[in-house]
């Protein structure tokens, strides 16, 4: 990208609270089933989201976060189940409501742009329901509110990444749907402007009022965005909270492993504590002799000290990652280094031994597979 492209990645956007006001509508799925090629997709799968609502949905690939979407959009029919929009049936048995007719908007992942339309008529193309003089208006509404009001008759390709990203943002917003649906929408931005544009975007949604869904396979983006993030495996929400609840107390090991890093400690609880080599854990509801795995997080776990009482340890590597160290420290007893993400401290050289106190409510327990 030219330095020039680089910039306009971060001009800025227009003036916020400016987006357009939609009418939020209620969503839900009860108990969909999709099927494709032979494989389903979604097994019963249920959700049902609040008018004006955030919901992040996270997962691996295939455990089938684009075709909710999808299904909810109507572009994908279901084979069992029903989904409502505001109470009204819109997909189920007999039943198929046109995408047309949904008031969902839907941004792909790849942004789908018209290359043969300039900007504006990129826009105006879901607004034709509108007379021209109110679609013109609604379609530089949404162009001013992503940065883009002096480019109307420029063509896609005539834009850096970033910039088809704020178009593909302002042609789904610009009918005002009640729902909105994003497929992966920061995916193909690089690092430096995926912070500004996905908290851009986040402002925008929320001036929208839009009930939302948005599919990420970023678990830091999912916490960030999301009013509720619904943790899919296999086709079915694993989970389904606040952020801080599903990060506090994921429901099972692999969902804390999809949440962060982890150090792994095999464990058997006697009395009511797991004994490790960091020092006793709490493991209030497992029975005595249950073999656990106690989990350590990389931050806000362990305290490392170079005196002072705690675990002896040595730092075996650290990486400093602009203002952070990453430390791997090596404890007898464990197989493998804990990695620590802490403040950056010039101190703590590889080499060094250091003393772990460990925090116990902060360690996460789960019973071995």
């Amino acid at each position: 990208m030219s330095e020039d492209g680089q910039a306009a990645d971060f001009a800025d956007w227009g003036p916020r609270g400016t987006a357009g006001v939609s009418f939020a509508a209620a969503l839900s799925f009860e108990d969909v089933e999709v099927r494709l090629g032979g494989r389903t997709v979604l097994d019963r799968f249920s959700l049902a989201l609040t008018p004006g609502e955030i919901v992040c949905l996270l997962g691996e690939s295939g455990s089938g976060k684009s075709t909710i979407l999808r299904a909810a959009a109507g572009i994908q029919p279901i084979h069992s189940g029903v989904i409502r929009i505001n109470n009204q049936v819109v997909s189920g048995s007999g039943v198929h409501a046109a995408p047309d007719r949904r008031g969902v908007g839907l941004m792909f992942q790849d942004f789908a742009l018209f290359p043969h339309l300039t900007l504006l008529g990129n826009v105006m193309f879901g607004l034709k329901r509108l007379g021209r003089k109110a679609a013109l208006a609604q379609a530089r509404q949404a162009l001013r509110r992503v940065g883009l009001g002096d480019r109307e008759a420029d063509y896609p390709h005539m834009l850096s990444g970033g910039q088809q990203q704020r178009l593909a943002l302002a042609r789904s917003i610009a009918p005002r749907p009640g729902i909105l649906m994003l497929d992966e929408p920061f995916s193909s931005l690089d690092a430096r402007m995926r912070e500004s544009v996905r908290n851009e975007t986040l402002a925008v949604l929320r001036e929208t009022n839009a009930t939302t869904i948005i599919v990420t396979h970023d678990p830091e983006e999912a916490m960030l965005l999301g009013d509720r993030v619904a943790l899919l495996r296999h086709g079915r929400i694993a989970q389904i909270d606040t952020a801080a609840e599903i990060y506090r107390t994921p429901i099972d090991l692999n969902a804390a492993r999809f949440f962060s890093p982890l150090g792994e400690i095999a464990a058997t609880v006697r009395s009511g504590v797991a004994a490790t080599p960091l020092g006793a854990v709490p493991a209030p509801g497992y029975a005595e002799g249950t073999r656990v795995v106690v989990a350590i997080r990389p931050v806000g776990v362990l305290e490392m000290a170079k005196s002072g009482g705690g675990v002896p340890g040595r730092i075996v590597s650290k990486r400093d990652a602009i203002g952070i160290d990453l430390c791997e420290v090596q404890v007898d007893g464990l197989d493998r280094p804990l990695e620590l993400r802490q403040r950056s401290d010039p101190h703590f050289v590889p080499g060094n031994d250091v003393f772990l106190m460990l925090n116990p409510n902060r360690v996460l327990v789960f019973r071995a597979d």
